[in-house]
């Protein structure tokens, strides 16, 4: 995985970064589309595409190209508002998909469980946990597509019967980070949602590992089991 004609694909098996990589690194690469033809795959650069580069978040900085798209994901979703009553914004398919589809990345800077645990909720609406280690969060300003679009399954909002999954994912540009796997079918239009998976009672704690608006909606969630 070294050399100047290095390709990563991405889930799709046509969408592809192409360009520089030292040992499985990118360097620097565009976008290209792959085709295959007689066994052997062809790459086709996309005229005036950008350049990425590994671009791995920090603590202090989400990405030194932040308004760059994800050329895979700006394909396949896009920001709206949510029909989540109360839920502000939402991130809905562009196009129809079946089960099993890689759709949204979420990168975020990386943080501590322990900075987590240790705030108040209302600084963690953005954060995902990435391993026993890290936390992904999208914080203030980031939240807002004009200060960070470079990925944006941060905006995917919460649901009891969700349509998609978290998944882990290694991506050319951010890294390890998680994304945003189809559970199900889903149609053009449809708004992708996830379970947050908060902890209901986390042992040794006295309060719930969850915010307000979370346990109330799980509330509403067991009552209509119950009928």
């Amino acid at each position: 995985m070294t050399g100047d004609k290095i390709a990563y694909v991405y889930p799709d098996g046509r969408t592809t970064i192409y360009g520089k990589f030292i040992d499985g690194e990118l360097i620097e690469g565009k976008l290209a589309t792959m085709s295959v033809e007689e066994g052997k795959p062809y790459f086709e650069l996309i005229p005036g595409s950008s350049l990425y580069h590994f671009d791995k978040s920090t603590p202090s900085c989400i990405s030194t190209n932040p308004l760059l798209p994800d050329p895979y994901e700006s394909e396949r979703v896009y920001v709206a508002d949510s029909h989540i009553p109360s839920a502000g914004e939402g991130l809905f398919s562009k196009v129809a998909v079946g089960p099993n589809t890689v759709i949204s990345f979420y990168n975020g800077i990386r943080i501590t469980h322990q900075e987590v645990d240790d705030r108040d909720w209302d600084l963690n609406g953005n954060t995902l946990s990435l391993d026993d280690e890290t936390v992904i969060d999208v914080p203030e300003p980031y939240n807002h597509t004009s200060k960070y679009c470079a990925s944006l399954g941060h905006k995917a909002n919460h649901s009891f019967t969700p349509n998609c999954i978290y998944d882990v994912f290694a991506h050319p540009r951010f890294g390890p980070i998680k994304c945003i796997r189809t559970k199900q079918a889903v149609e053009r239009d449809e708004e992708l949602t996830v379970a947050y998976g908060y902890d209901h009672n986390p042992p040794g704690k006295s309060m719930p590992e969850a915010p307000e608006w979370y346990r109330m909606e799980l509330k509403v969630f067991q009552a209509a089991q119950e009928k």
